[in-house]
Formats: structure tokens, C-alpha cells, sequence
């Protein structure tokens, strides 16, 4: 893990500071810059969530997929954790802590809006973390490769009627043209970059390939810090107001996230896989790819919106949260083989 990466949980938190700062130091500069949109797409945030996609999505090798026959157990295990019970338990447990237990102590009137971000936090499946968290359990990388490019190819064509559905289950209203857009501004387009890219730079060999990979990784780190301090320059009024906010929302994104990392777990182990397979799988179903479900509750909802919050303190605990899986998966390897 690069210095960002150690250290994502304290830039986000200085990001939340320097962001409440600024805004309350210069309201029209934030104003402003928020009014530069077409088509409900603000222009300078867009850019900024391509240059944090793209980098990460040259790193997926769609030509993984052709290896799905030799680990069919595991990658089973992975579509059904991430596509049929990860968003789905995120819009149960928003309904519980966001709906019931914890509205006496928010806004009212984001109510609603906090509840789409979870769900669009937990619509999208890690893309780029996970190959760092799979290092770190001696993960088997071709099948974490494998896994990646599956749910990424899946992503394109499932994660708008995934989230019009639970969305519209929580009756909450939002129009198919701006989702369909996120979309193609942030899957469709950002893959179809990255792919010319990748193959352009393979084609000058792998070395090539390798330092561009270093030069151009810590794009994304610093492209996402800028959009949290922007976003928090917008949400600053609002935080200080109700500073609990945060802390409450962490809490169904922590219990999701420990949920399906051990569903996925012990079902890798139900069925037999190696601990080296079940560890990218527990993996993926607990992270998530925080810088589309971000730029897609911009989009959706705008800056001002407990939406773009809600996905904002996902990124906030990732790191530590997932550390503690990886803890838990190592230490665990002992019981695992012995049942497996």
C-alpha cells in the first residue's frame, strides 16, 4: 500500500477539515463552482471522477474472464454476495438504522436522500482496493483478477436497474435519464478509456506498462482528496450542525460490511474453496467502489445532498474497516482449513 492508501482514513478526515474551512471562508467560490453543470453533471467534478476512475480500471484485465471455469465455487460465491445479497441487505439495514432508529437524530428532510447514498455505496463492488487487500492475505491473484473483471463487466449493465429498483423500493423518485447518464459518464465511457489505454501501453511492453502504472496511481488518491474538499465545502453548513450525522451513518455501512465479508467467507469455505480463494471473494464483498457511488449521488442528488455524504463516510472507513477483515480472514486460516 502507497502512503494514501496506509493512510486514506486520516486524508479523508483532514479533507472533511480543510473542505468545512474553506467553505465557510469562501461561500461564492464554492457557489460558483458548483454552478458549472450541464445536464445536472457538475463539468469540473466530472473530470475529477475520471481521473480517479480511469487509473484504476487500466489495471483490469477483462481477458481474466476466460479463466472463470477453473474457479467456478469461488466466483459463485463472489456474483452472489456482491449482486443478490449485498445491495439488497444495505437497503434493509438503511430501512432499519436510517429510517427507524436513527431519524429521531437526523435532518428530516435528508431522510431519503442518506438512504439512496447507502444503497449506491453498496450497489457497486470494489474494483481497485481489493488487489491491495488480497496481497495482504496472500490472496491467489489471478482469481482476485478474475473476480474483478466479472463484476466490473457485470457493473455496466446491472448497477442502473439494481439501483432504480431498491431506489424505487424506498420510494424514493429518481429519473432513469440522469441515472442512465452516470452510467455511461462513469462506467461505459472510463472502461472504454482505460482499455485503450491499457493496450496501448502493453503494446510497448510490460516495463512500459509498469511505470505508467506508477506515474499515473497516485492520480486517482489525489483526483478523489480534491473531490472530498469540494464536497465538503458544500456539506460544511450542514456537518457542523449535526456532527453526529457521520458517525451514525457508519454504522449500517460497518455491519454491511462485516456481514458479507463473513456470508462470503464461510460459503467459500461451505464449498470447499482454499483459503487463498476465499479471501479475495470475502474481500470484495466487503469493499466498495466508492468513487462511482460517489459520483453518482452527485449526480443524482447533487452536492448540497446527504446522498453525496452518505457515500463520503464510506470512504472514510474503508481502510481501517478493511483491515480488520484482513486481520480476521489471516488469523482465522487455521479454523478455515480445518472445516474446509
Amino acid at each position: 500500500m502507497n502512503l494514501f492508501e496506509r493512510h486514506l482514513t486520516w486524508w479523508v478526515f483532514l479533507c472533511i477539515v480543510a473542505g468545512v474551512a474553506l467553505g465557510k471562508l469562501l461561500p461564492a467560490f464554492f457557489q460558483t463552482f458548483g454552478s458549472l453543470e450541464v445536464a445536472q453533471v457538475n463539468i469540473p467534478v466530472g473530470l475529477l471522477i475520471w481521473v480517479m476512475i480511469i487509473p484504476m480500471l487500466v489495471k483490469v484485465d477483462f481477458s481474466a474472464m476466460r479463466e472463470l471455469r477453473q474457479h467456478t465455487r469461488g466466483i459463485g460465491v463472489t456474483l452472489f454476495v456482491n449482486w443478490l445479497v449485498k445491495p439488497f441487505s444495505m437497503a434493509l439495514l438503511a430501512w432499519i438504522f436510517i429510517r427507524h432508529l436513527f431519524a429521531p437524530y437526523l435532518p428530516a428532510d435528508q431522510i431519503d436522500s442518506y438512504v439512496a447514498g447507502l444503497i449506491l455505496l453498496a450497489a457497486a463492488p470494489c474494483t481497485a482496493m481489493v488487489f491491495v487487500w488480497s496481497r495482504l492475505t496472500n490472496g491467489d491473484p489471478l482469481f482476485t483478477l478474475t473476480q474483478v473483471a466479472v463484476n466490473d463487466a457485470i457493473m455496466i449493465v446491472a448497477f442502473a436497474p439494481i439501483v432504480a429498483v431498491l431506489l424505487g423500493m424506498a420510494s424514493i423518485s429518481v429519473p432513469w435519464d440522469t441515472l442512465l447518464t452516470s452510467v455511461v459518464l462513469y462506467i461505459v465511457i472510463p472502461v472504454a478509456i482505460a482499455q485503450w489505454w491499457r493496450k496501448a501501453l502493453l503494446a510497448q511492453g510490460q516495463a512500459a506498462f509498469d511505470a505508467a502504472m506508477a506515474r499515473i496511481g497516485p492520480w486517482s488518491m489525489g483526483a478523489l482528496l480534491a473531490t472530498l474538499v469540494l464536497l465538503f465545502g458544500y456539506q460544511g453548513e450542514q456537518i457542523l450542525a449535526q456532527p453526529l450525522v457521520i458517525a451514525l451513518l457508519a454504522v449500517p455501512i460497518l455491519i454491511q460490511v462485516l456481514f458479507n465479508s463473513g456470508l462470503a467467507y464461510w460459503l467459500n469455505r461451505a464449498v470447499g474453496e482454499r483459503h487463498e480463494i476465499a479471501c479475495p471473494s470475502a474481500l470484495i464483498g466487503a469493499s466498495n467502489f466508492f468513487e462511482l457511488a460517489v459520483a453518482t449521488a452527485i449526480s443524482l442528488f447533487g452536492f448540497h445532498s446527504g446522498a453525496a455524504l452518505a457515500t463520503v463516510v464510506g470512504v472514510l472507513i474503508e481502510v481501517p474497516v478493511m483491515l480488520l477483515v484482513v486481520r480476521v480472514v489471516n488469523a482465522s486460516k487455521p479454523w478455515y482449513e480445518r472445516g474446509r
